[in-house]
């Protein structure tokens, strides 16, 4: 397949006149625990051109779906918990002479060293992706994505690498901290959207990440209803369909279009490219997290630090962390509640990487006293 990369990151977004499921995703399978599936509202101007709200709308059930266990399709069980930790000694010279001595300077300007090299600041011309995770932390991390009942084979570290490509600034900018930290909390949120997990899943369900790949019961074009018949500017084309693909589960026939217009690729005639390609079903949840559509900030911006909370943005408890990303994705129906288990479920992942990435969670983790947009 042919493919026209872009360089940086569009700043257009979805325009849409009906609802979708979790912002731009519907869900790949039924909701666990029988609840009903997670859906955002849209409105559409004179012009014909829709614009796209993440304000949701529980009472708009139309071409919904939600989120499922593999162990759920498979066995009936439906998600619970795993951990990951490391450790390091340090140890001592206890010979009492002037090497000591030296080895203390030794050890200091060592430590001087990775401070140094921990907080250096950098840019997308001088860091790259892969510096912070490889295949064998891949692998640990998503453990269960190609098991009978997933199906996210095609999510691949290669798939991620060559998406990061298109939107360089992608956990490349502020320091070593910074940049891992947005990493785990993008994987954390695309984790949430396509896991597989139930509480007493193998591994504990926050190693079934990356499990779907395709909207459960929408596969061979089996869900028509994503079909929005009145954009005039992304017409469906004939005998396809626009039901959730990809790591953020891409929804409705506007929003394929225009991220097609950002990415270079025509994903209205071929919406099936989503999931066939490692590198789109990647790339359309990147362009997603990269994207400002206000009043809202890019979640990029959030987790680096760039967006700066007004003051009323501060009254109504929106704050930087890993919170705001939840509040931006599908705050309408998780944040500004105490005890969401959908929030829970996302802090659960997040908390998983950023351990095994080897870095602080920060601050603001849960969106419970977030007022939505």
């Amino acid at each position: 397949m042919s493919r026209v990369r872009v360089v940086g990151e569009s700043k257009t977004w979805a325009r849409a006149s009906a609802c979708v499921s979790v912002v731009v995703m519907a869900l790949g399978a039924g909701c666990p625990d029988g609840g009903q599936a997670e859906e955002a509202s849209t409105g559409e101007d004179e012009s014909g051109s829709s614009t796209m709200s993440h304000e949701t709308d529980e009472s708009n059930e139309s071409g919904s779906s939600g989120e499922s266990s593999a162990g759920e399709a498979s066995t009936g069980e439906s998600s619970g918990s795993a951990d990951d930790s490391g450790s390091a000694d340090d140890s001592d010279d206890s010979s009492g002479n002037d090497d000591s001595s030296e080895s203390g300077a030794s050890s200091e300007s060592s430590e001087s060293s990775e401070s140094s090299e921990s907080s250096a600041e950098t840019g997308p011309l001088d860091c790259a992706l892969g510096d912070l995770i490889d295949q064998a932390l891949w692998d640990a991390m998503f453990l269960h994505k190609a098991d009978q009942g997933c199906s996210g084979s095609n999510y691949t570290l290669a798939g991620l690498l060559e998406a990061g490509a298109s939107f360089p600034s992608f956990a490349c900018e502020g320091d070593a901290d910074t940049r891992t930290r947005e990493l785990a909390a993008f994987l954390a949120q695309i984790s949430h959207e396509t896991t597989g997990g139930w509480p007493a899943a193998p591994d504990g369900p926050y190693a079934w990440g990356l499990c779907f790949i395709e909207e459960v019961g929408c596969e061979n074009n089996g869900c028509p209803q994503y079909c929005d018949p009145n954009n005039v500017m992304y017409p469906c084309a004939p005998g396809k369909t626009y039901h959730g693909r990809g790591a953020i589960q891409l929804s409705w026939n506007y929003n394929y279009g225009r991220a097609g217009d950002a990415l270079g690729v025509d994903l209205l005639t071929d919406p099936d490219v989503v999931k066939n390609d490692s590198a789109l079903a990647i790339e359309t949840a990147l362009w997603f997290w990269m994207t400002e559509q206000l009043p809202k900030p890019s979640a990029h911006d959030v987790m680096t630090g760039a967006w700066v909370p007004t003051a009323q943005d501060e009254m109504l408890g929106r704050l930087p962390g890993f919170g705001m990303t939840t509040n931006i994705i599908n705050g309408g129906l998780e944040c500004n509640m105490p005890g969401n288990t959908k929030v829970a479920d996302r802090v659960g992942f997040f908390e998983r990487y950023t351990q095994m990435l080897g870095v602080s969670v920060g601050e603001n983790l849960w969106c419970d006293q977030m007022t939505s947009y």
